[in-house]
């Protein structure tokens, strides 16, 4: 059954695209044939009552003893409005800090992504996603798409970055579908010029450097080569140990040296990859920010309590990372003259490079994405038999233990 509604979903989709040319326009958001629900409605259904349910858990966790996942993830299925969103949350939160945490099911945390986008309540979503150690909330690449995706349509790429860089902490940038939605999100938000933290800027630097990584093309380069800088920046500011913290980065300093190196690469190349002249001024403008910095820096203009702060945070290695700037900003406008001479920039904004690189791979990517999510439904539902069907087993076993023992205790009575 699920088979034949995602055909006529997919089938849907193409007339759609064929019919309206304002869709190929926006070709960077997900298909209706990605998004709709009817695939994982279909599935096989275990109508529960969530009273009856929340009371079993409660009496469960209250004698100290574990809740199953089949319990949890049938809770979760059966959600059918805002306020059980709420619920389901609690829930999810205790099975996490119970002894079976790691036992929360994949369908369970794909199943929550749904409910909370189904429900208006997709800010619980991102903030179980957010604070994933707590709930124990893990999406796989096609959930992420998902909630991606829906932040994406809204316009509210700020939300839509923070979802990716959940996907740069678990590195799981594999899926075609799932680098370009995250590019888009990243170049969005970029756009905007956002006023962040030190902090937010490391997280955007390193969503952008791993997942430019995946690309080997303008879009990939020029993504590497911001990354690269805004950690550089983060780098000269604050010291290497400030960037790489709880990051899956590479531990070494010279992140601008890095950024300087990619540009190196494109000029040296023979293929017919650019970096975007947007990217290339942002550069720029950060190396401009960072001199001026120093300069402001050298000339006592922080106070002696800030100046120590600073001075301790840093070694000795950071320090001397510090005072290659001069030489990297030299170096920048020696490779932006050499790309330029070689016409290696190409005049589109990186944000359009990402919507070309959408409208020409996204389409083929989602067909990938539907058919392995199909055949992970099939896998996902013989799991959820196979552990109802120990569970029924496990039952009718304490059940006749129950009855021998109750027999046993009514022989010794009556002997």
């Amino acid at each position: 059954m699920a088979a034949s509604v995602w055909k006529r979903c997919v089938t849907a989709a193409v007339k759609v695209k064929c019919l309206s040319p304002s869709l190929s326009a926006r070709r960077w958001m997900l298909s209706a044939a990605y998004t709709d629900t009817n695939v994982w409605e279909a599935k096989e259904k275990d109508p529960q009552n969530l009273a009856l349910l929340a009371t079993a858990m409660d009496r469960t966790y209250d004698r100290n003893l574990p809740v199953s996942s089949l319990t949890v993830s049938r809770f979760v299925d059966n959600i059918s409005s805002r306020e059980e969103v709420d619920q389901a949350e609690y829930y999810l939160y205790k099975f996490r800090h119970s002894p079976n945490c790691w036992y929360l099911r994949d369908w369970t945390v794909h199943s929550w992504i749904r409910q909370c986008l189904k429900y208006g309540a997709r800010e619980k979503a991102l903030h179980t996603v957010k604070n994933k150690v707590q709930y124990g909330i893990f999406p796989d690449d096609f959930t992420f798409n998902l909630l991606i995706d829906s932040y994406i349509k809204d316009g509210d790429f700020k939300s839509a970055c923070s979802v990716v860089e959940e996907v740069m902490l678990q590195e799981a940038f594999d899926r075609p579908s799932t680098q370009i939605l995250s590019l888009y999100a990243l170049g969005s938000y970029q756009t905007t010029k956002p006023q962040i933290t030190v902090s937010e800027e490391r997280a955007l630097g390193a969503s952008l450097l791993i997942c430019g990584l995946q690309q080997d093309n303008t879009v990939g380069l020029s993504a590497q080569l911001l990354g690269n800088a805004l950690l550089g920046k983060v780098e000269m500011l604050e010291g290497i140990h400030a960037v790489f913290r709880g990051m899956p980065l590479f531990w070494g300093r010279g992140y601008l040296g890095r950024a300087l190196a990619v540009m190196e690469r494109v000029a040296t190349a023979s293929a017919d990859v650019k970096l975007s002249k947007d990217t290339l001024d942002y550069v720029n403008d950060l190396l401009q920010e960072l001199s001026s910095t120093s300069d402001s820096d050298s000339s006592g203009a922080e106070s002696a309590g800030e100046e120590e702060k600073k001075e301790d945070a840093k070694d000795e290695d950071d320090q001397a990372e510090q005072a290659k700037l001069s030489q990297y900003v030299s170096r920048f406008k020696e490779l932006s003259s050499q790309l330029e001479s070689q016409g290696k920039v190409d005049s589109a904004s990186f944000q359009a490079l990402v919507a070309a690189l959408a409208q020409q791979n996204l389409a083929a990517a989602e067909n990938l994405d539907l058919e392995q999510y199909l055949s992970r439904l099939q896998a996902w539902g013989a799991e959820n038999r196979q552990l109802i069907k120990r569970e029924k087993e496990m039952r009718e076993k304490a059940e006749q233990e129950k009855q021998e023992r109750l027999a046993a205790k009514a022989a010794v009575q009556q002997a």
